[in-house]
């Protein structure tokens, strides 16, 4: 009898695809809205990416377990707005993967000392073998990287957090009044951070089961969130707010955010453990998006479960983000964000309209169903269309930030 898969496994290959972006942008990104504004955005943020995750699940129920979000909004919405969503999915998960090869690669440059472009080609070469593997392989890293994070994340943020001042933590120290506009701006970053959508067939077909898939996907988000809180809460009550700017101006880099860490850091131990969690939530990122992609290029291609076929997904799915990188690297929360304006359409408006549809089709209203019927469809349809409206808005200088404000 074949053993099933852990709830845990699931929930920790879910986490590790929102960590990477969420736990090196969300810092950055919510330097204006600072400590609690920014909590009760990801909070949000998470409840809309959980429930509009559970609305995939419900439409992919009348289909073949290894169905991928191709084949369900083609048939469901049609072949224009799947041409659109394949675009999106494909759009974000490979600027996502890009963001974090071109992160790896400086970082690792800072640590050894190789050049950050040969860091970038054997970061991909090494650690996409797992996702080319099978998906078990990946639930074991991700459950490794998972506690790996864990506890690099209590040694560092303990560091941090013995240190922690309330003055700095609340902003106490300088005169701005109003934090709320600041959050608005925030949101596209947030969403990102819990954009594992591209991974919810794989979890269907891992679990064989809507309920198991729907019970994991809530403790990744779950976990994703708790790791935010304690890790904004740490690093807001050490940096300054002002100590932000240098750091957004640099395009939110990553090891422009640990350098800044650094300086308010006394313990080497500590700064250690801050820049070893940093490149473990990275490289889990790298391979459960990965993951998430190579199944759904998979499905669109048509490519078999062969060796040759694996090896071809592969290279599909690694190989444009990683010559993008070496010929283009730029700003990484620059980049989170134009992948969360992107991401509305497959985190918000297609599962918002597949579940819609579904539910008119025969049988729609029997087997898993989404919580709050359609309520919570026309809320993850606002939701969408705020963030991308917020996103626009941003990139046109509308709306306030730490640096123009």
């Amino acid at each position: 009898m074949e053993k099933k898969p852990s709830l845990f496994g699931g929930a920790c290959i879910i986490a590790s695809v929102c960590v990477g972006a969420g736990m090196l942008g969300l810092p950055s990104a919510g330097a204006g809205a600072w400590t609690t504004w920014s909590i009760i955005a990801i909070l949000v943020t998470m409840i809309m990416m959980t429930i509009s995750g559970w609305m995939l699940l419900e439409s992919f129920k009348r289909y073949d377990l290894k169905v991928s979000f191709n084949t369900v909004t083609q048939d469901v919405l049609g072949n224009r707005v799947n041409i659109l969503n394949n675009i999106a999915v494909y759009f974000v998960g490979g600027i996502l993967l890009y963001a974090y090869i071109t992160s790896s690669g400086l970082i690792i440059e800072g640590i050894l000392g190789i050049n950050s472009k040969v860091s970038s080609v054997l970061f991909v070469a090494i650690f996409s073998l797992f996702v080319w593997h099978s998906t078990r392989a990946v639930d074991r890293i991700s459950v490794i990287l998972i506690i790996f994070m864990i506890l690099s994340f209590i040694f560092g943020v303990s560091g941090l957090a013995i240190n922690i001042d309330t003055n700095i933590l609340f902003d106490h120290i300088s005169k701005e009044t109003n934090y709320a506009p600041f959050a608005l701006a925030m949101l596209p970053v947030a969403l990102t951070s819990f954009g594992y959508h591209h991974s919810v067939a794989t979890m269907r077909a891992y679990y064989k089961c809507e309920y198991h898939a729907k019970l994991a996907i809530l403790g990744g988000t779950s976990i994703a969130f708790t790791l935010y809180v304690f890790w904004l809460v740490s690093i807001n009550g050490n940096l300054p707010r002002s100590e932000f700017i240098p750091v957004i101006e640099q395009g939110g880099n990553v090891e422009t955010l640990l350098a800044a860490l650094d300086s308010v850091i006394d313990s080497d131990k500590v700064s250690n453990a801050i820049n070893a969690f940093s490149m473990a939530a990275i490289l889990s990122s790298f391979i459960g998006v990965g993951l998430g992609l190579f199944d759904y290029l998979a499905d669109f291609f048509k490519f078999s479960d062969t060796r040759q076929d694996r090896t071809k997904t592969c290279l599909v799915t690694f190989l444009p983000p990683l010559i993008l990188s070496l010929l283009f690297p730029f700003g990484f929360v620059i980049a989170i964000g134009y992948a969360g304006a992107a991401a509305t359409i497959w985190t918000c408006f297609i599962p918002a309209l597949l579940v819609y549809k579904t539910r008119q089709l025969e049988g729609g209203q029997e087997g898993f169903k989404t919580p709050f019927g359609n309520t919570m469809i026309v809320m993850v349809l606002l939701f969408g269309l705020l963030t991308t409206t917020f996103h626009f808005m941003s990139m046109m200088d509308l709306l306030p930030t730490l640096i123009n404000q």
